[in-house]
C-alpha cells in the first residue's frame, strides 16, 4: 500500500493533565476543544492555514490570554484534528488510504483551501487520494471501506463514487488477472449460505473473480453500489457475478437459523430485532442483484436464499422472484434443497408448500415451448426461401435438441418431486388437497413409473388414518397402476389402507402384464372374478375374457380389447370397494380377495405357472 509524508519537524505534542500542547517557548494564544479533548496551540500556524478558525477567531472576542474555540461536530474527532494541526506546525505527518478519508474530511471543515495558502492541506490530498490511492486496487477498498464512518462528508468530498468508479474500473480492466485469493479458497463450508462440496471446487478453481473476496469485506450498502457499476460495464460474465454474490452472502448470511424460532416467540430481545432487520436488508439487497440470465447462480443457492426469506421474513417481492428464478433451473435442485422450513406462527405445516407448488407453477410455465413452425408474415417468406437447405436443418435440428432438454428436465423435476412428497407426507398438517398439488403438478409422462409417488401416498395414508374412503380415492386417483414395479405390487396387493379398487386394479395390471410377457392372455384369478361376479355384466365380461386366453400376442389387436373391457369395467365403477364390501362386511381387504396369500408373489407364480401350462397345451 502507498502512503504519504508531509512536514520535517519531528512531533513536539505532549500530554500534560489531559491537555495536549505543543512543546515550544512561545507560549500558547489558543485553545481549542475538540470532542472533549483541550488543545493549547499558538493561532498563527494555524489561523494562516485554516479559514474557518479564522472566522470562529474573529467572531468570539478575546476574554483572556487564550481565546476559546469549539469544535463539537469535527470529523474524525481527535486523531484528525492533531493531524490537521501538526500540518500547520510543519510537524511529519504521514498519510495513507486507512486515514486519507479522516484527513480530507477534516481539511474540508477547517477550510484548509488554496484561498488560504498555496500547498495547503486539501490540494496536496488531493494530488495524493487521485495518483495514488485510486490507482491502487488494496488502497481503493480500504479507502471506501472508511468512509463508511463519514457518510455524508464522504459522499459531499466524491470520494465514495471515485472509490467505487475505481475498483469498477479495474474489475472491468482485468476481469481474469489472477486466482481467487489462496485464504477464501481454503475456507470450507461455513454456514447457511455456503458451498456444498461440488460447488466449492467449482469456486476454487474460478480465474475470473478474483476481486470477490475482498469486495465481500465491505458492507452492503457500499458493495450493493460497487456491483451495480461492475454489472453495467456490461464486461464480467453474469456466471462471475453470481459467484461474488454466492461469496458475499457466504461472509455476511452466517448460521441465520438461528433466527428460525423467533417468529414463534412471543418476547426477543431488541439487539435480536436489529440484527434481524439487518440481515434481511442485506438479503433482499443480494436477491436485486442477481444476474437475469438462468444458470448465473446455482439451483441450490437460490433455494438457500428462499430457506433465508421464510426465516428473516424478507418482503413477497423478493421471495417471489426467488421462487421464479428455482422455477427456471428446477431440473438442479435436490430433495434437501426444496425443504424449505415454515416458521410463521400461522403456518401449520413443517415445510412451506406453497412455495414450492409456486415453484413447480414456474417451472411448468417455462417449459412451455413455441410450436416449433410458428406463423410468418408475407415477407418472411422471401428471406426463408433465400435460405440453404443447411441453415434450415440446423435450425430443426435446434429445436429438437431443445425439445429434449425441456423432456429431460421434466423427468428429473418429477423424480425429485416424488421425494419431496415422501418428505413431507407424514406431516400431519398436510391438507390432502395440496399434497394432490404438487403431485398432479407433473405432467403424466415425466413418471416413468410411479414406485415413488406409491411410496409417498403410501406414507401419507399411514400418517394420516382420519382420511375416509372418498379422500382416500381421491388421493389414489393419481396413481396410475400400469407403471408400478412387481416389487411395489406385491406391497401394494397387501395394503390395507389403500381403496379396494386399487388393490383390484394394481391384481389385474400385474396379471395383464405376466399374461403378455409368456405370448398368451391368461385366465383371471377366481378372487378377481368373484368381484366381478357382485355386477350385472360380469358374466359377458368373463366370457369375452376366457375367449381371448387363446388369442396369440400377434393378433392382440383386435382382442386386446377384451382385456380393455376389464380395465374400462373397473374404470366405470367407482362404488365397485363399497358394493363388495357390503357383500364381505367388514374383513380385512387382504381376506375380501378370497384370502389372498400372505405372499402375493406365490400368487403371481400360480398365474405365471398357468401361463406356462397353456403355452405348452398349444405346443
Amino acid at each position: 500500500m502507498k502512503f504519504m509524508k508531509l512536514g520535517s519537524r519531528p512531533d513536539t505534542f505532549i500530554t500534560t493533565e489531559a491537555v495536549r500542547s505543543v512543546n515550544s517557548e512561545v507560549i500558547s494564544d489558543l485553545i481549542v476543544q475538540v470532542k472533549g479533548s483541550r488543545y493549547l496551540l499558538h493561532k498563527f500556524p494555524l489561523l494562516s492555514k485554516c479559514l474557518r478558525l479564522q472566522r470562529l477567531c474573529s467572531e468570539s472576542p478575546e476574554t483572556s490570554q487564550h481565546q476559546i474555540v469549539q469544535l463539537p461536530d469535527f470529523p474524525g474527532g481527535i486523531e484528525a484534528f492533531e493531524l490537521c494541526a501538526k500540518f500547520c506546525y510543519g510537524i511529519t505527518i504521514t498519510l495513507s488510504a486507512y486515514n486519507i478519508v479522516a484527513a480530507r474530511c477534516a481539511a474540508e471543515y477547517l477550510q484548509m483551501t488554496e484561498d488560504v495558502e498555496k500547498g495547503n492541506l486539501i490540494y496536496k490530498l488531493e494530488v495524493f487520494f487521485n495518483s495514488c490511492i485510486l490507482s491502487g486496487w488494496k488502497d481503493s477498498i480500504v479507502t471506501l471501506q472508511s468512509t463508511k464512518s463519514f457518510p455524508l462528508w464522504s459522499e459531499d468530498l466524491g470520494i465514495t463514487s471515485r472509490c467505487i468508479e475505481a475498483i469498477a474500473s479495474k474489475v472491468l480492466a482485468h476481469p481474469s488477472k489472477v486466482n481467487l485469493s489462496r485464504s477464501y479458497s481454503k475456507r470450507g463450508p461455513r454456514d447457511d449460505i455456503s458451498y456444498n462440496e461440488s460447488e466449492s471446487r467449482r469456486y476454487k478453481t474460478s480465474s475470473k473473480s478474483w476481486w470477490a473476496e475482498e469486495l465481500a469485506e465491505l458492507s452492503i450498502d457500499l458493495y450493493w453500489r460497487t456491483m451495480i457499476a461492475i454489472k453495467s460495464g456490461g464486461k464480467v460474465p453474469a456466471s462471475v457475478i453470481g459467484d461474488a454474490l454466492r461469496i458475499y452472502a457466504s461472509r455476511w448470511l452466517p448460521n441465520i437459523s438461528k433466527y428460525a424460532n423467533i417468529e414463534k416467540q412471543i418476547v426477543h430481545h431488541q439487539s435480536e430485532s436489529d440484527s434481524i432487520g439487518k440481515h434481511r436488508l442485506l438479503l433482499e439487497s443480494i436477491i436485486s442483484l442477481l444476474p437475469a440470465e438462468k444458470g448465473a447462480v446455482s439451483c441450490s443457492f437460490l433455494l438457500k436464499l428462499l430457506k433465508a426469506t421464510n426465516i428473516l421474513k424478507a418482503s413477497c417481492s423478493s421471495k417471489m422472484e426467488l421462487a421464479r428464478r428455482v422455477g427456471l433451473q428446477l431440473e438442479d435442485a435436490t430433495v434437501n434443497d426444496l425443504l424449505i422450513p415454515c416458521v410463521s406462527h400461522t403456518c401449520d405445516t413443517i415445510y412451506d408448500v406453497d412455495i414450492v407448488i409456486t415453484i413447480l407453477q414456474e417451472f411448468m410455465l417455462q417449459g412451455q415451448s413455441p410450436p416449433t413452425s410458428p406463423l410468418r408474415r408475407k415477407g418472411d417468406l422471401e428471406r426463408r426461401r433465400s435460405r440453404s437447405a443447411e441453415n434450415i436443418h440446423l435450425e430443426f435440428q435446434e429445436s429438437r435438441r431443445s425439445s429434449s432438454a425441456s423432456h429431460s428436465s421434466k423427468l428429473k423435476v418429477a423424480k425429485v418431486v416424488d421425494g419431496y412428497l415422501q418428505e413431507i407426507a407424514s406431516d400431519t398438517n398436510l391438507p390432502l388437497s395440496k399434497f394432490i398439488s404438487i403431485a398432479e403438478a407433473i405432467p403424466e409422462f415425466a413418471r416413468l413409473d410411479h414406485d415413488d409417488l406409491y411410496k409417498a401416498i403410501d406414507i401419507y395414508l399411514k400418517g394420516h388414518p382420519e382420511l375416509n374412503k372418498s379422500e382416500r380415492k381421491r388421493l389414489c386417483r393419481i396413481l396410475d397402476c400400469k407403471k408400478l414395479s412387481m416389487e411395489v405390487c406385491m406391497h401394494a396387493a397387501q395394503n390395507e389402507l389403500l381403496p379396494l379398487r386399487v388393490v383390484v386394479q394394481v391384481l389385474f395390471f400385474e396379471q395383464a402384464r405376466a399374461a403378455m410377457s409368456g405370448g398368451h392372455v391368461t385366465e383371471l384369478p377366481s378372487n378377481i372374478k368373484a368381484l366381478l361376479a357382485n355386477h350385472d355384466d360380469t358374466a359377458k365380461t368373463s366370457a369375452s375374457f376366457n375367449k381371448a386366453k387363446k388369442t396369440p400376442v400377434d393378433d392382440l389387436k383386435s382382442p386386446k380389447s377384451n382385456l380393455s373391457t376389464l380395465k374400462m369395467k373397473l374404470a366405470e365403477d367407482d362404488d365397485l370397494d363399497e358394493h363388495y364390501a357390503d357383500e364381505m362386511g367388514k374383513s380385512s381387504r387382504i381376506r375380501a380377495l378370497c384370502v389372498l396369500p400372505n405372499r402375493p408373489k406365490k400368487m403371481f407364480s400360480k398365474l405365471w405357472s398357468n401361463n406356462r401350462s397353456v403355452a405348452s397345451g398349444k405346443n
